[in-house]
């Protein structure tokens, strides 16, 4: 191979490192993005600081022993019986399993009516609270709140009813409680999803902070507003995502889309998902929402899949140099040994790199090498002979080396006009020939 050619696949070889360095960049922030999420607006500003009541019931919460949790069967069975529920009520795990809870409480705290409404889809992660009077082990009666679900079986029917249970009539729990709802709203604002929850007029009545600086407003000019009083979209689009929204709260059920909206001259991509908020029983009251801008994460992607098929080009050119190598024999001597499959681009690039390198090196004679080619057939004969026509329209001689039995057999059935082509068995045979050719100057020695 010339120095040129040699030159010229370290170039692309070179190239090709660069652009498999940079595809690792855009991966390595594709991946990211892909764990921390996407933000959608402006990056999330300082913490959000508690009053100290709700800080207290936030530590309250985490210090509060663990919860009183219960399973029974839609019979009344019980199944589970946590050692919170033994401080609760006073019974303990070995007295309470396998007796009616209504014999331990005093009271059956979950309805039919309430099993049946958290049946309605039993796909759906859902959970319901309802408050009774109960009685503990040693007769007193207290009011309490139970937060219960669902449990299925395989056919989607109540397989148990579980339950946290709290005393709603202790003052400590009332701190619980608001810990809780601190922890949940500092763990929404520190997201970088915009997060919301419409009534079923479509006026806000939740969102976080990532969603209220995408709106350039504080939290609370946006609640109790609308998508037409806050949105920056054009009315057209604010109009197709209320439809949207509407068609979500119909169905009843959680939906996931990407789509494209227009701010100004810029088209930001969204991974969106929108769901039906549902009451105790089932019935559609709002719709929450869950939205990443993919934007940037788009145009990574589409810089990567730009990266991508130039490396496949790169590598697509240095494979066809190394397909059709041109060696310099002698003065004026060239040899192409061919290797492989010769399909109709590899046949264009023989002819593209033999007439080139017979330009170049002045040659009075190529030859063409077929030891390696793995099958001769009607394609390939026509794109050697092609390519020897076209050798000698330059005035060179082509020496077809190679040529085996079986190879001069299906030439000769195929009818292929070899007049004017030296054929011979190897390429040595071919070097030593094209060296007695007139016109071969032998080095002074």
């Amino acid at each position: 191979m010339t120095d040129e050619g040699l030159g010229e696949i370290g170039r692309l070889r070179a190239e090709i490192a660069a652009l498999h360095a940079r595809v690792e960049e855009l991966e390595s922030a594709l991946a990211e993005r892909s764990i921390g999420g996407a933000a959608v607006g402006a990056a999330p500003s300082d913490a959000v600081s508690a009053d100290a009541h709700a800080a207290f019931g936030a530590l309250a919460w985490l210090l509060t022993p663990a919860p009183a949790l219960i399973h029974w069967r839609p019979d009344g069975m019980v199944t589970r019986w946590s050692d919170g529920a033994e401080r609760v009520f006073g019974w303990s795990e070995g007295e309470a399993v396998g007796r009616r809870l209504s014999e331990l409480v005093g009271a059956d705290p979950v309805s039919p009516d309430a099993v049946r409404a958290l049946l309605l889809d039993w796909a759906e992660n859902r959970f319901a609270s309802a408050t009774s009077e109960g009685r503990t082990k040693d007769g007193q009666a207290r009011l309490f709140r139970w937060t219960h679900a669902v449990l299925r079986d395989d056919r989607g029917g109540a397989r148990e009813i579980a339950a946290i249970v709290e005393d709603a009539g202790d003052p400590w729990s009332e701190h619980v409680l608001v810990g809780r709802l601190q922890l949940l709203l500092q763990l929404l604002d520190h997201s970088r999803n915009s997060i919301f929850v419409k009534d079923a007029g479509g006026r806000y009545v939740f969102v976080n902070r990532a969603h209220a600086e995408v709106l350039q407003r504080h939290v609370f000019e946006v609640i109790g507003k609308n998508e037409a009083e806050l949105s920056p979209l054009a009315p057209e689009a604010i109009e197709e995502v209320v439809a949207r929204e509407r068609g979500v709260m119909a169905g009843g059920k959680a939906v996931q889309y990407e789509e494209v909206l227009l701010l100004g001259d810029t088209s930001i991509h969204f991974s969106t998902v929108k769901f039906p908020i549902l009451d105790g029983r089932g019935e559609t009251i709002g719709l929450g929402g869950v939205v990443t801008n993919t934007t940037s994460l788009r145009h990574a992607e589409a810089e990567r899949a730009a990266l991508q098929e130039k490396i496949i080009v790169a590598q697509q050119a240095a494979l066809r140099e190394l397909s059709t190598p041109l060696i310099p024999i002698a003065d004026r001597v060239v040899a192409m040994p061919l290797v492989g499959t010769i399909d109709s681009a590899r046949a264009a690039q023989i002819m593209e790199t033999l007439l080139s390198g017979i330009s170049s090196q002045s040659a009075h004679t190529a030859i063409l090498d077929v030891t390696g080619v793995r099958a001769v057939d009607a394609h390939v004969a026509d794109a050697l002979t092609r390519t020897a026509r076209a050798a000698q329209l330059l005035g060179t001689r082509v020496v077809l080396t190679g040529v085996r039995s079986e190879v001069a057999q299906t030439l000769v059935n195929l009818g292929v006009d070899l007049s004017g082509i030296t054929t011979l068995g190897t390429l040595q045979s071919g070097i030593a020939h094209a060296l007695r050719q007139p016109g071969h100057q032998r080095p002074a020695g």
